[in-house]
């Protein structure tokens, strides 16, 4: 059973609390000086945040608590923060074509080949969980692999620009939503034998969704990113970019669901399925590595 989700998430509408000049500052002494005076930065980037967003904080707190199963102290808090403020870090060096400085594992990249193979893409279903700019930086080392994101960027803008000017035709790949004609992008690229990123843990509002035991309490997942994959009829697998702190990351791919042949009578019961399978599947991958989860805001309420 479906319900529609409110016209305008919570999180849509969170100021982006980014100051450019701070953003064109960490990116110079990054390039200049390197990923380790770098860091040493981020650090401190990484406190300013913990101590003046309240809002992040208590959304971090909240959610650690729940994760761990303990109360989640102020120093988890700081680092489930730098952490996500680490993998925003990296992307300066993975969009400059530079990730000497990182070291990346695959698990599970053979689940992709036989659809590679058949020329017509795939959809990689990721979340707001790790970095999906390692999967895209491995695409463009790799020749003849390409990979495109679709992602809402309104609500981080200032981000998106400042890397853009790093690499403008990186950030070529992103296709943005709620445009006119971005399933026709979509499908362009499938067709091309891309594989095209979604992020399928959050609404962007007016889009139906489905209930699921998300640790321990309902979530409403989004059922959007599955219509699109069932109207595309192509195969689709999770995708996570798992940072495991220092330089270390994991890119981790599992077979989902093929739409290629779903009978028409049964396929809102497959978009359904479809979205409790992939909430499983992230929920174990949560609970292994926590500190990967970037939803900063309450994941639980009514959306």
């Amino acid at each position: 059973m479906t319900r529609q989700a409110p016209s305008a998430p919570a999180w849509t509408q969170r100021r982006e609390r980014s100051h450019p000049w701070l953003l064109r500052l960490m990116v110079w002494i990054s390039l200049t000086a390197g990923r380790p005076l770098g860091r040493l930065v981020l650090r401190g980037i990484a406190s300013y945040f913990v101590l003046f967003a309240p809002a992040a904080r208590r959304a971090s707190r909240a959610f650690l608590t729940r994760v761990l199963d303990r109360p989640a102290r102020l120093r988890d808090v700081y680092r489930h923060v730098l952490w996500f403020a680490s993998t925003i870090h990296d992307r300066v060096f993975l969009l400059r074509g530079d990730g000497r400085p990182l070291q990346v594992e695959i698990v599970g990249a053979e689940v992709l080949h036989d659809a590679l193979a058949a020329g017509r893409g795939a959809l990689l279903m990721g979340a707001h969980f790790g970095s999906f700019e390692v999967l895209r930086a491995a695409g463009r080392q790799r020749a003849g692999l390409r990979v495109g994101m679709v992602m809402y960027e309104d609500n981080a803008r200032k981000v998106n620009d400042t890397l853009r000017a790093i690499n403008p035709e990186a950030m070529q790949d992103i296709i943005p939503l709620g445009r006119a004609d971005s399933m026709l992008a979509v499908r362009d690229r499938l067709d091309e034998g891309w594989l095209v990123g979604l992020l399928a843990d959050r609404s962007i509002g007016g889009d139906a969704g489905v209930p699921v035991s998300f640790l321990g309490s309902e979530a409403r997942f989004p059922t959007g990113p599955w219509r699109l994959a069932m109207m595309l009829r192509r195969p689709v697998f999770l995708m996570a970019g798992l940072y495991l702190g220092g330089n270390r990351y994991q890119l981790r791919f599992e077979r989902l669901v093929d739409f290629s042949s779903v009978p028409p009578g049964q396929r809102q019961a497959a978009i359904d399925g479809a979205a409790r399978t992939y909430a499983s599947a992230l929920e174990r991958l949560v609970r292994e590595s926590p500190w990967n989860w970037f939803n900063f805001f309450d994941f639980w309420e009514p959306r």
